[in-house]
């Protein structure tokens, strides 16, 4: 996932944070844990609701893994795609210093990834989002 936390302590108003996620049921985290020893980062953790999940955030890290994974992944391909641009650009430069033409494609590819999950709780629309970013007229 791509998330945007919108803040007024940054110069943009904005934060964008980078993180694969992957869940299971605890009672059957064994391949969990197998793949955080594979990939030697990122956490785990038990939830209070009977899940156990697996986070992996940083820019480079999140890019480096799907690129890596690109091949096998048949259901998130486009989000995929879209949060290995995103990692790409975000990683390449401070955030303040993203002309608002890259700071507009990624605003597009926060969309993109949003826009193909069976749900997003998310209530930041694009308008507020490009407002925020200083992105509007």
């Amino acid at each position: 996932m791509l998330q945007v936390k919108l803040r007024a302590d940054t110069k943009r108003g904005a934060r964008f944070m980078a993180t694969i996620c992957f869940y299971q049921d605890t009672r059957h985290e064994k391949p969990l844990l197998w793949i955080h020893k594979q990939l030697k980062v990122g956490y785990v953790s038990r939830r209070n609701d009977g899940m156990t999940e697996l986070r992996i955030n940083g820019f480079a890290q999140v890019r480096e893994i799907l690129s890596e994974l690109k091949p096998f992944i048949r259901f998130k391909a486009k989000q995929t795609d879209a949060l290995i641009k995103a990692c790409a650009l975000l990683e390449s430069k401070s955030i303040s210093l993203l002309s608002k033409q890259e700071l507009r494609k990624l605003v597009d590819l926060v969309f993109v990834i949003r826009n193909e999950n069976y749900a997003s709780r998310s209530t930041v629309t694009k308008e507020e989002l490009d407002t925020r970013l200083g992105l509007t007229p």
